[in-house]
């Protein structure tokens, strides 16, 4: 069988995506998606999960992007479930690109609350993307757990996911300021601000939540509240 000019292109593509060289493989990825075919999928979803460089990482989601979902969304969907960390949090991120409401149930309290860093902020974004009409409250109750969570990096993500689904998100907010936790409360605090003027910088509001926490004190109980009356 005589092999044509676009089979060798493949071939050429699927090899340069496991190159030594990143900037091979970010030729590749892009070559890969500029031409979109089939046999791409596997290998691209498959390179996601390794993929050290971030910039590659990025063009293979944009690759995946460029076929057609019913090819694509299974295949992601298996991978929100693997075992290796960077496979759930690559898939999570393309969904979010792809942005299917067929995914929605794919973004369970587990991600949302998974315990590599990486792969909740991916599910964060993913879940105000693919939130369907009427869920916003109950997905915002289940990200307020979460605040307080890891460094300010981690703690942005999640307030610019809750920001993303609005005045919703009040109570559960509100709710948080009087967590025990005060890092809990600081973030919410934080929170409460960006969702109010969404000029302020995170780590301004940060601090000064950080500040309002500390001169506030622990927040009484129920028990101190009716003691005092």
């Amino acid at each position: 069988m005589t092999m044509t000019r676009q089979d060798t292109d493949a071939i050429r593509a699927l090899q340069g995506l496991e190159d030594s060289h990143s900037s091979v493989r970010l030729r590749a990825a892009l070559a890969v998606g500029t031409a979109p075919d089939p046999c791409f999928v596997d290998k691209l979803i498959e390179r996601c999960a390794i993929e050290s460089e971030f910039f590659v990482r990025d063009m293979l989601t944009w690759a995946l992007t460029r076929h057609p979902v019913s090819l694509t969304l299974p295949e992601l969907l298996r991978e929100v479930r693997s075992e290796r960390a960077q496979a759930r949090s690559q898939a999570l991120h393309t969904l979010s690109k792809i942005g299917d409401r067929q995914a929605w149930p794919a973004i369970t309290r587990a991600l949302l609350s998974d315990a590599d860093d990486e792969v909740a902020r991916s599910a964060w974004r993913a879940a105000v993307v693919l939130v369907p009409e009427g869920e916003e409250s109950a997905l915002s109750s289940v990200l307020a757990t979460q605040l307080g969570r890891g460094e300010q990096e981690t703690q942005l993500s999640l307030s610019q996911a809750l920001v993303a689904l609005g005045e919703v998100i009040a109570p559960a907010l509100h709710a948080a300021t009087t967590a025990s936790d005060p890092g809990v409360r600081a973030h919410a605090l934080a929170t409460q601000r960006l969702l109010h003027d969404p000029d302020a910088g995170f780590e301004p509001a940060i601090e000064e939540a950080k500040r309002v926490v500390a001169l506030a004190g622990a927040p009484k109980t129920d028990d101190e509240n009716h003691a005092d009356r």
